[in-house]
């Protein structure tokens, strides 16, 4: 599938490897970028719990963080994807580093105005090189190898997603919510304006140089990759008829059922995760510190089972494997609703484990086959990531209208449920009978 400089044949053995070794480097060197993204996006759920103490915001407000976030992922795949049709992956991949960049560095500006659209804006420009890293970078890792071996490389790289995510927590836990004053909604009301905009100036400055120290990092990964000499994948043809592409991709009910399951699944994973802190705030009375360390441990279990569940491809498919830890996950975000307490908030760290397989086994089951609509077939499972907007802000905005957050995980429960039924049922299809003449 990629066409590698000096060997246009690779022996029977170096095919059969999740990872052949004329790509290993490419693959080490992009399959960092899966980390650096993670890391964006658990600090940006961390900012929700940073946001509602500096701005005394509601549930539903700080939510436009992850709508701000993730409605740039939706708005930016369909361009990404037809960049790279035009270009090239790599092409993408450095327009997608180079987006997050300039996002991250938007940061400085928007803590020296503290204008929260301000801190929209520039999060939406960072998760829109996101959503073009993305959209580059997953159907990469697929057509880096052998067809059939896709799915595991695509768990195998995303296994390193957790681990930037994992440093996000803990960046943001040190270096962004510790920093926050004590004071809570109540006492900052009675506070002079002066008063307030100081600690705000001094909480806003903690949140923004994470963010820029970061994109400083970036510079340097954006000019290894450009240096690189990286695979071109054979049928990589410049045609682009989206209208015709389209057609095909939406009579083909295996692909069309994950994209509905990939929205659903991220729904559930920024819903869980955005609102754990404020959960085992909650239930354990912690403070936003103390608190972000149960999320920490949430994020070691997704790592740890990712790589467990790549090891467990090779004995058990990807779609049973999907439906059953759906089914746990179900069970899970009941006792979370239902038994609160230290219970509830084991059931909800617990409930990341199940998460674990579910994007890079959704993204792999679906664009089983697709051949040459795979890059546009890749930007609509991105897109699919608008469900981290849409049901979180739903998840919000049932915290605040019944007043009970344990009550708002009955969301992502419901989201567990259609990810079960695209398991259990639509990737289990014949991929011949996916397509409706």
């Amino acid at each position: 599938m990629i066409k590698a400089a000096g060997n246009k044949h690779n022996i029977p053995e170096e095919s059969k490897k999740i990872v052949p070794r004329n790509i290993l480097f490419p693959f080490i060197l992009l399959t960092s970028c899966f980390a650096w993204w993670g890391l964006a996006n658990n600090m940006t759920d961390t900012l929700l719990a940073a946001f509602k103490r500096i701005m005394s915001m509601s549930d539903f407000q700080t939510s436009w963080i992850q709508m701000a976030f993730y409605g740039s992922y939706f708005c930016l795949a369909i361009p990404a994807a037809i960049f790279i049709k035009k270009f090239s992956y790599k092409a993408g991949v450095l327009l997608g580093l180079g987006m997050f960049i300039a996002g991250a560095l938007l940061f400085y500006p928007s803590s020296i105005s503290m204008n929260y659209f301000h801190f929209l804006a520039s999060l939406y420009i960072l998760a829109g090189g996101l959503s073009v890293l993305e959209t580059s970078a997953n159907p990469y890792i697929i057509a880096m190898g052998p067809e059939d071996t896709g799915t595991q490389r695509l768990n195998l790289a995303q296994s390193f997603n957790p681990i930037g995510s994992i440093a996000g927590v803990v960046i943001s836990q040190f270096f962004i919510l510790s920093q926050l004053n004590s004071a809570g909604a109540g006492d900052r009301a009675i506070m002079s304006k002066e008063q307030l905009k100081q600690i705000q100036s001094q909480e806003l400055s903690a949140v923004m140089g994470p963010y820029v120290a970061i994109a400083l990092i970036l510079l340097i990964i954006w000019m290894l990759i450009a240096v690189v000499n990286m695979p071109k994948v054979s049928n990589d043809s410049k045609e682009l008829n989206l209208t015709t592409t389209f057609k095909r991709l939406f009579k083909n009910r295996h692909y069309s059922w994950g994209v509905v399951a990939q929205f659903f699944y991220v729904g559930a994973q920024i819903g869980v995760w955005s609102f754990t802190i404020r959960y085992v705030m909650n239930e354990l009375n912690l403070n936003e510190q103390e608190a972000a360390s149960y999320y920490t441990a949430a994020l070691i279990l997704f790592t740890v089972f990712r790589f467990l569940c790549t090891g467990l491809m090779k004995y058990f498919s990807p779609g049973k494997l999907l439906s059953v830890l759906a089914a746990f996950a179900i069970i899970l975000t009941g006792m979370v609703i239902l038994s609160g307490g230290f219970v509830g908030v084991i059931a909800l760290v617990c409930i990341s484990a199940c998460m674990s397989l579910m994007f890079p086994t959704i993204f792999g089951l679906s664009v089983r086959g697709l051949g040459e609509d795979t890059k546009i077939g890749g930007s609509g499972l991105i897109m699919a990531i608008l469900g981290g907007a849409v049901l979180t802000a739903l998840q919000g905005l049932v915290s605040d209208g019944t007043g009970s957050i344990n009550f708002s995980f009955s969301v992502p429960m419901i989201c567990f449920g259609v990810i079960l039924y695209y398991g259990a049922i639509m990737s289990r299809k014949d991929l011949k009978s996916n397509f409706v003449k």
